[in-house]
C-alpha cells in the first residue's frame, strides 16, 4: 500500500513538473484562447467526436491535477461548443476531475492525517459525517475558496465518495453556467475578473445560502412534526424548569436566576443530590478519618511514638453527617430562594414539552433541563436479596464497622471505600472481574494503587466473578453470609458481615415522564443528547449523570452552563459542549489523577506520542513529607511540548493536576510550565521538574556542541 502511494505521488508530481517545465500552461491563457478560437472551431467541424473527447479528457486532467486553467477551459468550451453542449461537457468533466483529485488526496494523505491529528479532527469528522453534504454544497455554491483546495481537503475527511460526486455536480453547476454564459462572448472578455461582477457574486452568495435555508426549513418541519401532538401554551409561567437539584440542576438554576430568568427547581429528595448527601462529601470525610488513622499507624517512621487505642466508628460516621450539615447551606432551598430560584420539593412529571406537574400543580415553561442523576447499579445475582448488601447510597447508614467487608467492583468508588474501611479496622476483600483495578487507567498507574491497597491490608481478588450469595443460620442461631466466586473455572467462597456493591451507576430516566414523550436513550441507558445537550425536543435538555458521558460532579456543573445558556439564549446563539479537557481524580492514597488521554487511549486512537515521566521520589517536599511514592507522566506529540494528557499518582495528585489542566485548557506547553517560578519546597514543583525532564530529552545537541566549542574558544 505504501509503495502504491509513493508511485501515485511520483506520477502526479512528474506530470505536474512536465506541465510547468514545458510551459504548457501558456495554452490555458485568455489570450491564447481568444487567438486560437477560430482555428479550433474549424478543427471541431472537421473532427467533432475527437474534439469532444479530447476537450473532455483535458478538462478532467487539469482538474484532477489541480493545475490552473480550468476557468479558461470553461470559457473556451463555451465559445467552441455553445452554451448547452459545453455546460454538459464541463459540468461532468469538472466533477469527475474533482472526484479524482479528492480520491488521490484520500489515498495518499488521509490515513497519515487522521493518524496524526485524528483526535483533533474527531469533531470535524462527526460533523462531516452528519452534515457533510450541506457543508460541501455551501462551499461549491459560494466561489470564495478555490475549488481545487476544496477537493483536496474534503479528501482528508470521512465524506463518502458518492456524496462528494453528486453534491459537487449540483453545487458547481451555477458557477459553471455563469462562466459558460460569459464564454459564449469570448471575444469581448478582457479579463477573468470581468466575468464575476457584483450582481453575479451576490446571486452566487444567495445561492450559497440556499442549502442553509433548506436545512433550516427541514429542521423547522421536523420540529413541527415532532411537536404536532402537543398543544403549545400561549403563555409560559417560567423560562426554565430544572428537574433535580444535584450539581447539574443547581448550576443550571443558578445561571438562569443570575441572568434574571424565571426558573423553578424541583427536587424530590434532598438538595445537593448524591454529591452532597451520599457521594463526594461523605466519602472525602471518611477518607480524611482513614488517612489520619494511617498517619498515626505510620508515625514511628517520623520518630513519633503513637498508637491507636480504639476507633469509635459511630463518631466517625457522626462527623461525616456533621460535615454534610455544614456544607448543606451552600445547596439549600434558603440560599437558592434568595438567589431568585423558585424551589419546590416534590415529584416532577413532564406532561408535555412545555408542561411539568409537581404536587398537583402544572407549570408551563419555555425550556426544561433534566438533571435527575443516577443510582448505584444493583445486578441480578442469585441470592443477593438474602444478604445485607450496601451501595454507595446506603453505606452511610452504618452505625458499626463491619468486621468483614466484601466490596464488588474495582472502580474509583470501590477503591476509595475499600482502602478507607480497611484503614479504620475492617477486614476488606475486594472483588474485580478485570485483570486490574481502575481498568480505564494505565497499568503502571493502577499497579501503584493495587500495591497501596494491598499494603494497607486489602485482599484483592482480581479476575474473580460473583456467581451467587448465600445466607445460612446454624443451630445456635448464628447467621453466616457468603459469596461464591468464580476464578479460572474454580469456585471459592468468601464469608462477610456486609457486602457493598460498587459496580457503576445507572441513569435515572424513568418515572417522570420521559417515556410518555418518547425521549430516546443511549445504549448506556442515558438520555440521548446532541452537542448542545438537547434531546430530540430542542427545548428539553439533559445534564449530569443522566446524560453522561462522564459521571463526574464537575462535568455536570460544566454541562449545566451550556444547557442553561443554550436554553435561554439559543435563539440568538448556541454553544457546543466542550469535553476536550476533563480532569478526574480517584481519592485513594496515593491519589490517581488524570486529564486528557492516557497511553491506553493514545494507542487505541493510533496517536504517535512520547512519554515524559518524573518520579516523585526525587521531589524534595515529597521526601520531606514522607509521601514520595508515585510519578507524574505527561504525553506529548513527537517533538512537541503540547500536552495531550497527564496521569499523576501521588500525594495530593488531584491538586497537582490543576496546573496541567489549566495549561491544556489554554494551549500552554511544557516550556511555559518550565519557565514559571514555583515556590520551594512544594509539591507543585513536580510539574516544573516534569517539564524539565522533557526539555532535557529535547535539548538541541547540535547547538550545544557549537556552544561547547564557543566556551573552549573563550578559554583559549
Amino acid at each position: 500500500m505504501k509503495n502504491n502511494k509513493i508511485l501515485l505521488l511520483a506520477v502526479i508530481a512528474t506530470i505536474i513538473s512536465a506541465w510547468f517545465y514545458f510551459d504548457l500552461s501558456h495554452f490555458l491563457t485568455l489570450e491564447y484562447a481568444k487567438r486560437e478560437q477560430l482555428a479550433l472551431q474549424h478543427h471541431i467541424t472537421e473532427n467533432p467526436v475527437i474534439a469532444y473527447v479530447s476537450f473532455f479528457s483535458l478538462y478532467i486532467l487539469v482538474t484532477a491535477l489541480s493545475i490552473p486553467g480550468a476557468s479558461i477551459l470553461t470559457l473556451l468550451g463555451a465559445a467552441l461548443f455553445g452554451f448547452w453542449t459545453s455546460l454538459i461537457i464541463v459540468s461532468f468533466a469538472s466533477t469527475i476531475g474533482a472526484t479524482l483529485a479528492f480520491l488521490s488526496s484520500r489515498f495518499i494523505l488521509r490515513d497519515w492525517v487522521q493518524s496524526k491529528f485524528g483526535h483533533r479532527l474527531a469533531t470535524l469528522n462527526k460533523g462531516i459525517e452528519k452534515e457533510g453534504a450541506f457543508y460541501l454544497l455551501s462551499l461549491r455554491l459560494i466561489p470564495v475558496f478555490p475549488f481545487f483546495l476544496i477537493n483536496l481537503l474534503m479528501g482528508l475527511t470521512s465524506i463518502k465518495t458518492r456524496t462528494f460526486f453528486w453534491v459537487s455536480q449540483l453545487g458547481m453547476l451555477a458557477g459553471t453556467a455563469v462562466y459558460i454564459n460569459a464564454g459564449t462572448q469570448l471575444g469581448k472578455i478582457d479579463s477573468l475578473s470581468g466575468i464575476i461582477s457584483a450582481p453575479v457574486l451576490t446571486s452566487l452568495f444567495l445561492l450559497g445560502l440556499f442549502p442553509l435555508i433548506v436545512k433550516w426549513v427541514m429542521k423547522t418541519m421536523k420540529n413541527k412534526k415532532r411537536y404536532q401532538q402537543w398543544q403549545q401554551p400561549t403563555h409560559f409561567d417560567q423560562n426554565l424548569v430544572v428537574i433535580g437539584a444535584g450539581a447539574g440542576g443547581l448550576v443550571s438554576a443558578y445561571i438562569a436566576a443570575a441572568v434574571k430568568a424565571e426558573v423553578t427547581l424541583i427536587e424530590r429528595h434532598k438538595m445537593g443530590g448524591d454529591c452532597l448527601n451520599t457521594g463526594c462529601v461523605p466519602s472525602k470525610a471518611l477518607i480524611r478519618a482513614a488517612h489520619t488513622a494511617a498517619d498515626i499507624n505510620h508515625a514511628a517512621r517520623l520518630g513519633i511514638d503513637a498508637q491507636i487505642n480504639s476507633i469509635d466508628f459511630s463518631k466517625v460516621m457522626a462527623r461525616i453527617q456533621h460535615v454534610i450539615q455544614k456544607i448543606e447551606p451552600h445547596d439549600s432551598i434558603e440560599r437558592y430562594s434568595k438567589l431568585g430560584v423558585n424551589c419546590i420539593t416534590g415529584d416532577a412529571k413532564i406532561l408535555s414539552p412545555w408542561e411539568v406537574e409537581v404536587n398537583g400543580s402544572r407549570i408551563t415553561t419555555r425550556n426544561i433541563v433534566i438533571a435527575t442523576g443516577a443510582r448505584p447499579l444493583v445486578p441480578a445475582i442469585a441470592g443477593l436479596d438474602d444478604v445485607d448488601y450496601l451501595t454507595s447510597d446506603t453505606i452511610w447508614q452504618l452505625k458499626a464497622l463491619p468486621k468483614r467487608l466484601l466490596i464488588l467492583g474495582g472502580g474509583p468508588i470501590g477503591c476509595e471505600l475499600a482502602q478507607s474501611f480497611c484503614r479504620l479496622g475492617a477486614a476488606v476483600t475486594m472483588v474485580e472481574m478485570a485483570p486490574q483495578l481502575l481498568i480505564r487507567e494505565d497499568t503502571d498507574a493502577a499497579m501503584l494503587i493495587e500495591q497501596s491497597l494491598t499494603h494497607d491490608g486489602v485482599t484483592l481478588l482480581l479476575q474473580h466473578k460473583a456467581i451467587r450469595f448465600e445466607s445460612t443460620i446454624d443451630v445456635h442461631g448464628q447467621r453466616t453470609q457468603s459469596a461464591v466466586l468464580e476464578h479460572n473455572n474454580q469456585l471459592i467462597t468468601v464469608e462477610f458481615d456486609a457486602v457493598m456493591l460498587a459496580l457503576g451507576r445507572v441513569a435515572n430516566v424513568q418515572g417522570f415522564g420521559l417515556e410518555q414523550l418518547g425521549i430516546t436513550t443511549t445504549e448506556r441507558g442515558t438520555v440521548a443528547v446532541n452537542q448542545y445537550l438537547q434531546t430530540q425536543y430542542p427545548n428539553i435538555y439533559a445534564v449530569g449523570d443522566v446524560a453522561g458521558p462522564y459521571q463526574l460532579t464537575h462535568v455536570a456543573a460544566h454541562q449545566a452552563w451550556y444547557a442553561a445558556v443554550n436554553s435561554l439564549f439559543g435563539a440568538l446563539k448556541k454553544f457546543k459542549v466542550d469535553y476536550s479537557v476533563i480532569p478526574a481524580v480517584t481519592y485513594t492514597a496515593p491519589e490517581l489523577a488524570r486529564v486528557g488521554i492516557n497511553e491506553k487511549e493514545a494507542q487505541a486512537q493510533g496517536i504517535d506520542y512520547e512519554v515524559t515521566r518524573y518520579g516523585l521520589d526525587d521531589l524534595d517536599r515529597a521526601i520531606a513529607d514522607g509521601y514520595d511514592e508515585g510519578f507524574i507522566k505527561v504525553l506529548t506529540p513527537k517533538g512537541s511540548d503540547k500536552i495531550l494528557g497527564v496521569t499523576i499518582v501521588g500525594h495530593h495528585g488531584g491538586d497537582l493536576l490543576a496546573e496541567f489542566t489549566l495549561a491544556m485548557r489554554h494551549n500552554l506547553g511544557l516550556n511555559k510550565i518550565l519557565g514559571t517560578i514555583h515556590p520551594y519546597p512544594t509539591m507543585s514543583e513536580g510539574a516544573k521538574y516534569t517539564a524539565g525532564v522533557w526539555k532535557q530529552a529535547h535539548a538541541p545537541q547540535k547547538l550545544l556542541a557549537w556552544v561547547k566549542k564557543y566556551h573552549h574558544w573563550m578559554r583559549n
